[in-house]
């Protein structure tokens, strides 16, 4: 039985170290109350009752892992500025590693501010930049970063197309990871998934992979696995795992399909939940589980969090709860 498995693993188990790459941001939420309009134009007065960051992008893949029992590296790049500051302070002191995360001092730190009245959300506001990062910076990162991958039990690669993974500096990554021994897990994005060649397993959701394989949409599960196999001939990868929202997720190789489906009992918000499912996929597979029981895991962590608001996470033993009490 796959929860009993994964309770003797919690018990015999060292905590799997993880390392993480990938686009860090800042989730700035502004949440009041709107009880009338503004008399300047049709829009909302917001009145201020609190005020919160909390870390995003891969800065939240990092953070679900955390929650899960983890050891993280994080590897990225902010800008050179106080937000960047404030960024690595919160993940410091909540132990992960940030010693591969770069300053930039041509970009800013990408920050996603939520204006909110009650739990609706009147607008969000983004300060970046998507540049890629200068030839000079990328062999740092590299250089740098190696010692992380050397160290990790896996590598996950979270790309938010916020300009860290070009597509040199991608594959450099992934060729390290490999030559190294380590799985690599991606979560994509933009159309070049060519850059992802060598990944053990790319993670995109319905929408991005029809869009990756060029394909008009994906209605039913033969166009489903004729786009994930055009993904696997682009990247060489093990594995193409689909999230599919209401319909739970599908495991596809150059041999076999299978369809997980979805063990959420409502839908409240589902804000971060691929954060959630290639966290969990990677922590379980570090700890020597195969890909589809790893999988079957990320299912019900995603049914978790989608039962709440926000960007949220979920830890091992609610998991176990999950598919126990079913």
């Amino acid at each position: 039985m796959l929860s009993q498995k994964v309770r003797n693993l919690q018990q015999s188990a060292a905590k799997p170290g993880i390392l993480v790459i990938g686009d860090l941001m800042i989730d700035h939420y502004i949440i009041g109350d709107a009880n009338r309009l503004s008399p300047e134009a049709p829009v909302p007065v917001v009145n201020v009752k609190k005020e919160f960051i909390t870390p995003g992008g891969a800065a939240n893949v990092a953070q679900n892992l955390l929650s899960l029992g983890a050891r993280i590296a994080l590897g990225g790049v902010t800008g050179d500025d106080a937000d960047a500051g404030k960024l690595t302070d919160v993940l410091e002191s909540e132990g992960i590693d940030t010693g591969a995360i770069f300053r930039d001092e041509n970009r800013p730190t990408t920050i996603k501010t939520r204006v909110m009245a009650g739990s609706h959300q009147l607008v969000r506001v983004d300060r970046e930049t998507t540049n890629p990062l200068s030839q000079e910076l990328q062999h740092q990162f590299v250089d740098n970063i190696k010692a992380q991958i050397a160290a990790a039990d896996i590598v996950i690669l979270s790309d938010y197309n916020k300009g860290l993974f070009s597509a040199d500096l991608t594959q450099e990554l992934i060729d390290t990871a490999n030559a190294a021994g380590k799985k690599v897990i991606v979560d994509p994005k933009g159309l070049n998934y060519a850059k992802y060649k060598g990944a053990y397993i790319i993670k995109p959701n319905r929408k991005e992979l029809a869009e990756a394989a060029k394909t008009e949409r994906i209605t039913n599960i033969e166009e489903l696995q004729q786009a994930a196999r055009v993904i696997l001939q682009q990247t060489e990868a093990e594995y193409v795992v689909v999230t599919l929202s209401e319909q739970g997720m599908a495991i596809i190789s150059e041999l076999t399909y299978k369809l997980l489906p979805v063990k959420a009992t409502s839908v409240f918000d589902v804000t971060g939940a691929g954060d959630t499912v290639i966290a969990t996929m990677a922590y379980f597979m570090a700890q020597g589980l195969n890909v589809e029981e790893a999988c079957e895991l990320a299912n019900h962590a995603a049914a978790i969090v989608i039962r709440q608001a926000g960007s949220a996470v979920t830890t091992v033993d609610e998991i176990l709860q999950d598919i126990e009490n079913r």
